[in-house]
């Protein structure tokens, strides 16, 4: 007896009259006849609460996560299909991969059956689906002859001479030496075989690492000679930084001598336009091993961005190791059929997921220091909670009814602000992950929360009449069992919700400052002026023009807008391009070339720290996929974080980049 599946998923966008519709055909492959059975999938895409299943029951839907069931009385014989068809998506699908890309059969005794899923078929396109990072090929004649990315302040170099096979480092001073240790670790890791860093012994070239006062926190000047370079700094980041780019000025030269050239002479004077250069990466809806974060913060100090925002918990999971509640890591940390939070974009019916242990978070946070990198720890609240709330279920109002549901589909998901016992628990969890990460932020998070929220609850209610009057409170109560979030994340400045958010912000936003730590939040946490400006950030996700406005008024903003910073967004329009497009898309060049300080008043500029890539993994499952989104964006954003607009080149840049590594070597086909 052989039991086995297979599906073909397909979209067919509206049009003539017809509704979308998002078809799933089950073969049975096996040799029995099959009944009383269930098909359960996902992908980024969700069915609407609203839809209707053609040809089938729908049984469940939490966010992505779909269960359905043929008609009463179906049997599935060998050989032969069942098809459904949902008519009501949360969002219409624009790309390959937003479809389902796991599913499962269970039978009538309970039995899993997984399946094996190909990428969604749409209609009309027939184009080989696009994976890996596009090549940008090295040409023979660059605008320019040293390869450094990003480009430099001032480059003043002369002569030209065969690349050294390697660099023998002679560090000056305790800093030196950790600057160093750090670079030889580095090129070691990112280029194993190339011995970057070698002794005199074996032909590495002098270079003197050495201690000058007077530069600022970030800057460093390397100065050539035919038989030696010195890297001079103030700190230890900066000498760190001028070796990165001495050893970008080695690779290229070794690799393409008939295009890039290393120096005899002359100098290179370099510091960067901003102080805050990030990298966002969501653990949360995929899991990313410690040697996966350790290598990706390893090409972020290649690319001298300064910051690793890690982004530990989410509706779909919680990551981190807390000693107070056990709970969260041994519930929230993983999804599987049957269990507390079930299979989730992606994730099959087998237990699947992870979390960091306080050890492993020891570790990033210290690789990353020697890198120059801060990691600022992020854990969102009071949306985006319900991986934990599942796994701790008494930090709700006992008394709230109703259901609302946020943008991704997740109900009741929300820290509650009126329920004193929360409090207590955000007290602990913001002491042990301020333990854990000392650069002092913590990061909060604030976004996304669904307008209906809480609106069953009568502690909130009553909260709400208190700091709004009654007339508040009964909008709000308006607001029950209302689903929201038809198009796009609710709008919620100025509403009930917006209030009583607040407050939990404002009172978490104290507790971090007692502890001497800044706080961390998304443009949200702007709402009600709850934090205080000058010791807190925030980070401006929807468009440019809200980047401008709250910089106005005075918070300091890093500017990661989602139509350019976003590298979940497909890099073009077409269905054979991978990943979201609620933002739109944005190329290479378009990332490039967007230009973060346009807008801003000379008052808005004097706030704006600085720039971030946001890496969110819905769409990451395939690690091709990831290579194809972040790389060589990530590049671009890094460049405009670092050099000055003046200075910034597309087709010079163009040029460089293909000397720059990536993650998982999943390279585009010619």
């Amino acid at each position: 007896m052989t039991i086995a599946f297979s599906l073909v998923t397909t979209w067919t966008p509206a049009a003539d009259g017809e509704p979308l519709g998002y078809g799933l055909e089950l073969t049975n492959e096996g040799d029995e006849a099959v009944s009383n059975f269930q098909l359960s999938f996902s992908g980024p895409a969700r069915i609407d609460p609203t839809a209707t299943l053609e040809n089938g029951n729908l049984l469940k839907r939490l966010s992505n996560h779909t269960v359905i069931a043929p008609p009463d009385g179906f049997v599935l014989e060998p050989g032969s299909k069942w098809t459904a068809v949902a008519r009501g998506l949360s969002y219409g699908l624009r790309h390959w991969s937003d479809g389902a890309n796991a599913a499962y059969v269970v039978l009538a005794d309970g039995t899993l059956v997984h399946l094996a899923t190909t990428p969604t078929q749409a209609k009309g396109h027939n184009s080989p689906l696009l994976k890996g990072a596009a090549k940008f090929p090295v040409p023979a004649k660059a605008p320019v002859s040293l390869s450094i990315i990003p480009w430099p302040r001032s480059v003043a170099t002369t002569g030209a001479r065969t690349a050294p096979p390697g660099l023998d480092l002679r560090p000056q001073g305790t800093d030196a030496g950790k600057a160093a240790a750090a670079f030889a670790g580095l090129v070691d890791d990112l280029f194993p075989v190339e011995g970057l860093v070698r002794p005199a012994s074996e032909a590495g070239m002098p270079v003197s690492i050495v201690s000058t006062e007077g530069m600022s926190p970030e800057a460093y000047e390397i100065a050539f000679t035919s038989e030696n370079a010195t890297v001079s700094a103030t700190t230890r980041q900066g000498m760190f930084y001028g070796l990165v780019t001495l050893g970008q000025i080695l690779r290229g030269a070794k690799q393409y001598p008939q295009t890039f050239l290393f120096p005899t002479g002359g100098t290179i004077t370099d510091a960067p336009g901003f102080g805050y250069r990030g990298c966002h990466l969501d653990v949360a809806r995929q899991f990313y091993s410690t040697a996966e974060v350790s290598r990706l913060i390893k090409l972020v100090a290649w690319n001298k961005l300064n910051k690793f925002h890690w982004h530990l918990s989410e509706d779909e999971a919680w990551r981190l190791e807390i000693d107070a509640y056990p709970e969260l890591t041994e519930i929230a940390a993983w999804r599987g059929h049957g269990k507390a939070l079930p299979p989730l974009l992606g994730s099959g019916p087998h237990p699947t997921g992870g979390y960091y242990s306080k050890n492993a978070a020891r570790q990033i946070v210290a690789l990353a220091d020697s890198l120059a990198i801060t990691v600022i720890p992020e854990i969102d609240m009071p949306g985006h909670f319900y991986a934990a709330l599942q796994a701790l279920p008494h930090l709700r109002d006992p008394a709230e009814t109703g259901e609302y549901q946020s943008v991704q589909g997740f109900p009741n998901n929300s820290l509650n602000p009126a329920y004193e016992p929360v409090y207590e628990f955000v007290q602990n969890i913001v002491d042990e992950v301020l333990e854990l990460f000392p650069a002092g932020i913590f990061h909060l998070g604030a976004d996304e929360v669904p307008l209906a929220a809480w609106s069953g609850s009568p502690l909130a209610l009553d909260m709400i009449e208190k700091l709004g009057g009654p007339e508040m409170r009964r909008k709000h109560e308006a607001q029950f069992n209302q689903l929201g979030n038809h198009h796009g994340a609710d709008e919620i400045e100025g509403s009930p919700t917006a209030l009583i958010q607040a407050a939990f912000i404002r009172r978490v936003h104290d507790y971090i400052a007692s502890k001497g730590a800044i706080t961390g939040g998304w443009e949200e946490a702007a709402h009600g002026d709850a934090v205080d400006k000058d010791k807190s950030f925030v980070i401006g996700w929807r468009n440019v023009e809200i980047n401008a406005a709250l910089a106005e008024r005075g918070f300091n903003i890093v500017v990661s807008p989602g139509q350019r910073y976003y590298l979940d967004m497909a890099n073009g329009v077409a269905w054979a391009e991978p990943g979201a497009g609620w933002a739109g898309w944005s190329g290479p060049q378009e990332t490039y070339e967007f230009e973060s300080r346009e807008g801003m008043s000379e008052k808005g500029l004097t706030h704006l720290l600085g720039i971030q890539a946001c890496i969110w993994s819905e769409s990451m499952t395939n690690r091709a996929i990831f290579d194809r989104l972040v790389f060589p964006r990530l590049s671009a954003i890094a460049e405009s974080g670092w050099t000055t607009p003046e200075r910034k080149s597309w087709d010079r840049f163009k040029a460089l980049v293909g000397t720059m590594p990536i993650m998982y070597g999943h390279w585009a086909e010619d």
